[in-house]
């Protein structure tokens, strides 16, 4: 009988395994300066979260520069340079092939600040706290 896949599930161990390889390798290589891109020279990148598709063939990377100021545009250099970054990150990753990389701007400190102020709103404090 055929294993079915419940796709409510969420990413399986390799997935979360090779994304956080990924990762990791894609931190290493933004802090070392490898890219040999002008427009991305001085621009410290950092990588929150690498996603990957269930058959391992496409890395969804979610970046923010430091300060988080022209995250669109740095996405789009990366996405520009992913040929170079992809031959970079399979020297270092033991994986049979290699995975298509796509970058995004991570708006998860975006949503994290919005949150916390939406918190902070003297409305829902008043609904927060329990009555004594």
């Amino acid at each position: 009988m055929a294993k079915k896949h419940n796709a409510s599930r969420g990413p399986g161990q390799r997935q979360l395994r090779v994304g956080e390889s990924i990762r990791r390798i894609l931190s290493e290589i933004f802090a070392r300066g490898e890219l040999h891109d002008p427009e991305l020279a001085h621009v410290s990148i950092t990588v929150g979260e690498v996603r990957m598709s269930p058959d391992l063939s496409v890395a969804t990377v979610y970046v923010l520069p430091l300060g988080g100021q022209n995250a669109g545009e740095v996405s789009k250099a990366l996405a520009r340079n992913k040929g170079e970054l992809r031959h970079l990150v399979t020297k270092e990753l033991n994986i049979r092939f290699s995975p298509d990389l796509r970058f995004l701007p991570d708006l998860t400190f975006d949503q994290m600040a919005e949150t916390e102020r939406l918190l902070n709103l003297e409305r829902v404090k008043r609904d927060i706290e329990k009555p004594e």
